[in-house]
């Protein structure tokens, strides 16, 4: 991975759904040579999947920290929820840090209890996102 795809990288983070030629006018190349790059990094795994961020005016936003027993597994279980954005596995006093997303708080709710009930979840911390800055 060179500076160019690090730059591809970078706009499609910003807004994936901009055309192969928009971006090739940003990093200087050709529209097929940009349509390649990103294959590439698909390929690769350098870039797993496209998704869509809703923003907070669009819903309400939380942040879920879980202690867990097997790690991997519990996580996975938990993506599976509807209402999971992302998962991370991180160190400290949690194992597990889940982004949720839904229209009202009543959901982000059913979505912790969810969670909560999840066998080898332990413990759990949510916090909503009041404020968001990119």
């Amino acid at each position: 991975m060179d500076e160019t795809d690090k730059k591809i990288i970078e706009i499609l983070k910003e807004d994936a759904s901009q055309p192969y030629t928009q971006i090739a006018k940003q990093v200087g190349l050709s529209e097929g040579a940009v349509r390649k790059r990103i294959q590439n990094l698909v390929k690769t795994g350098v870039i797993r999947k496209f998704t869509i961020t809703l923003g907070i005016k669009e819903g309400i936003k939380a942040i879920t920290l879980a202690s867990a027993a097997s790690t991997p597994e519990v996580s996975k279980e938990i993506l599976k929820l509807e209402g999971v954005e992302t998962i991370y596995e991180i160190t400290g006093s949690y194992d597990i840090a889940a982004i949720l997303t839904a229209p009202n708080i009543e959901e982000i709710n059913k979505c912790v209890d969810k969670i909560r009930n999840i066998p080898g979840i332990s413990n759990t911390n949510t916090m909503v996102v009041l404020r968001s800055y990119s």
